[in-house]
């Protein structure tokens, strides 16, 4: 289903959801070449919901209003991004929210994960699920299980990624950014990645930064399943080891990166993403007269849970958490 379609069949969104305006800085930074790269600040669309997030859970949540679910309930990892805000706009838009959280481990130590700390705080109902059980989450019975459970509610995936999600998604990008030559994201479940890619010029093209290892393959079948376009390309994470996986380069970069330009970049999605786009524009894959626009898609909330296990690894840390 199109954006305009969706907007044809909600409600009027409460205030929180009404379409926001974010900037476009340009970088100046020792690894970009000047005049050339430029970061959509995503991550300043709201001061709860940021980023991605805010774009997969608008028609999302409005569509849980228009159905009257007495629960939005969702999946999510204990340091999820995803999780973060959906506590937060469910609070906002006074909706329940209820998180089904992998890993058995967490359920006495919620306070361990600033993540699930703040989603308790926002409202959040935190059920913990086995890591087996977990993996099932996409098959049948195991949905059925959960709407059994919670027979009132809406159903968000694990990412907030489904047609609604990619929906808010297109929204990124405009008519007015048709100078832009290459549009970069990173990629979990591949929601926004598809959104950019349905709202992008037939000139552009898209290329998504996988946070996964060995990903690519899932994410390019999920991103064909959302839009017919074929202007884009997955990379894979190959310098890191894969999800969440981070290093002292990683750290360096991410500490450089703010001192220079003053932006906060997330460890896990969208520092990863500048780290390799670096590389893309030197070693010539990004041409030397294409106009590149970057996503910065939040996730900063993740920076405090990384910085704790750094610190347990007695490894440097992110600065500016």
């Amino acid at each position: 289903m199109t954006g305009m379609a969706l907007e044809r069949t909600v409600a009027c969104p409460p205030g929180w959801l009404q379409p926001p305006r974010v900037p476009d800085e340009a970088l100046v930074f020792s690894g970009l070449p000047a005049g050339r790269v430029w970061l959509r600040r995503e991550d300043l669309v709201h001061p709860t919901v940021p980023g991605n997030k805010y774009r997969k859970l608008k028609y999302n949540l409005l569509e849980a209003l228009k159905c009257r679910a007495g629960a939005v309930v969702s999946w999510g990892g204990a340091h999820s991004n995803h999780i973060a805000a959906l506590a937060e706009a469910g609070r906002a838009a006074g909706l329940r929210t209820v998180g089904l959280i992998r890993g058995e481990e967490w359920a006495g130590r919620p306070g361990h994960s600033p993540t699930l700390q703040g989603a308790l705080q926002a409202g959040m109902q935190l059920v913990f699920l086995s890591r087996a059980d977990y993996r099932r989450r996409h098959e049948p019975a195991a949905i059925a299980e959960v709407q059994r459970r919670y027979p009132d509610a809406y159903l968000v995936p694990e990412g907030g990624s489904n047609a609604w999600g990619v929906a808010g998604c297109r929204e990124i990008l405009g008519p007015g950014d048709a100078g832009y030559d290459v549009i970069c994201c990173a990629v979990g479940t591949g929601g926004t990645l598809a959104g950019l890619v349905e709202s992008s010029a037939p000139h552009q093209r898209v290329i998504g930064f996988s946070a996964l290892k060995g990903h690519a393959k899932g994410v390019a079948e999920a991103v064909a399943g959302w839009t017919p376009k074929r202007n884009w390309t997955v990379l894979e994470d190959d310098l890191f080891g894969g999800y969440a996986r981070i290093d002292a380069r990683l750290v360096s970069f991410l500490n450089a990166f703010r001192r220079e330009t003053g932006i906060r970049l997330d460890p896990v999605y969208t520092g990863k993403m500048m780290f390799r786009l670096c590389a893309l524009l030197a070693d010539g894959t990004i041409g030397a007269d294409e106009r590149v626009l970057a996503i910065h898609t939040g996730g900063l909330q993740g920076i405090a849970g990384m910085n704790a296990a750094l610190a347990a690894r007695g490894q440097g840390l992110i600065e500016g958490a």
